[in-house]
């Protein structure tokens, strides 16, 4: 299993890098991507952080660590530059908070990161066959999302994958120890958002296929 999508106390999170990717390799987390949320104000704050920690700690650590931040409730206008600038100062892959039914995200928001060229649009709530034709032609992958609220979409953003051919992945949007689902949950909630089975294998070779290149790892 993969996760590329949760946040520690450097953002909204309970727990620090440390004890987050600890716990996550002890649910069965083969990969682990930390992306806090973050803006303008804190993105380099963030980055140079955890930049330090996985630099330090990431040799010792049971579980391959990638570094990135999750923009979060940036204007639309703003995502694309903010993309750029995540990745000159680091970032190994870009998540953006998309356009959840859960909160006021502002709309235009999953365009921009499409747009934008973000590795991985977070629950994108009610996207649209244009957005998700996009996210097909451009390699962005649409989450299917764990998380309680912004899970509530998930049989649309698994509709419009398949109708459009963008790719899938599975993400706990973890802040808390208990938001690590194990892989016969994830299992579940994949099947209850109507993916098939090997629809499910591909959203799971998706994630492990960019951790990979994002880290340099022969997938």
């Amino acid at each position: 299993m993969i996760d590329l999508h949760t946040h520690t106390t450097f953002s909204d999170g309970e727990l620090i890098p440390a004890e987050l990717a600890r716990r996550a390799a002890k649910a069965g987390y083969k990969g682990l991507a930390i992306t806090d949320h973050a803006d303008h104000s804190n993105m380099y704050l963030i980055l140079e952080n955890l930049q330090r920690f996985a630099q330090e700690a990431g040799p010792y650590l049971d579980i391959n660590l990638a570094v990135g931040v999750e923009l979060t409730h940036v204007p639309p206008g703003l995502i694309p530059g903010l993309i750029t600038e995540a990745r000159r100062a680091g970032a190994m892959l870009v998540v953006v908070h998309g356009e959840t039914i859960v909160e006021p995200v502002a709309r235009g928001t999953n365009l921009a990161a499409i747009e934008g060229g973000a590795d991985v649009l977070a629950h994108p709530g009610l996207i649209t066959e244009q957005e998700a034709l996009l996210a097909a032609e451009k390699g962005v992958l649409l989450e299917i999302t764990t998380r309680k609220g912004h899970s509530l979409t998930n049989g649309h953003v698994a509709m419009m994958a398949r109708k459009c051919g963008a790719g899938l992945v599975i993400d706990n949007d973890a802040h808390a120890p208990g938001d690590l689902v194990s892989a016969e949950m994830r299992s579940m909630i994949a099947k209850g958002a109507g993916l098939t089975k090997e629809e499910h294998l591909q959203a799971e070779r998706n994630a492990e296929a960019l951790l990979s290149r994002v880290l340099g790892l022969h997938a």
